[in-house]
């Protein structure tokens, strides 16, 4: 609704007169036209956004792969550990049926077997 008000004589309108809705719904607001925000920023703040973006998303996978290759790190030492206790148990084994020396020759030429296969 309009607000009317006395200046210098006549009546003047402080706000428009939408008039009633079609279909009822008063309590509605006004409704505007539809209008894209997307042209709204420039070339170049578009493509600073992207860089910073870019920049942040190299940054992430640089700590992920560190923080992978810490884990690969670890995995390993453990495995490298269970291998040598493994094979220090089966020593020890061979040492309680036979003699210290053929043990050791053992060893000598696992390690020469090894090498040349590797």
């Amino acid at each position: 609704m309009s607000v009317m008000t006395e200046k210098g004589g006549h009546l003047t309108s402080t706000t428009p007169f939408a008039g009633t809705r079609r279909n009822g719904k008063q309590w509605h607001s006004q409704r505007t036209a539809f209008r894209l925000k997307a042209g709204t920023t420039s070339w170049d703040k578009r493509m600073e956004a992207r860089k910073a973006h870019s920049a942040l998303k190299a940054k992430e996978k640089e700590m992920k792969d560190e923080k992978e290759a810490e884990r690969e790190r670890r995995i390993q030492a453990i495995k490298d550990k269970r291998a040598a206790k493994e094979k220090r148990e089966r020593y020890e084994k061979m040492a309680e049926k036979m003699h210290r020396k053929r043990v050791e020759r053992l060893k000598r030429k696992e390690k020469r077997n090894k090498l040349l296969h590797s």
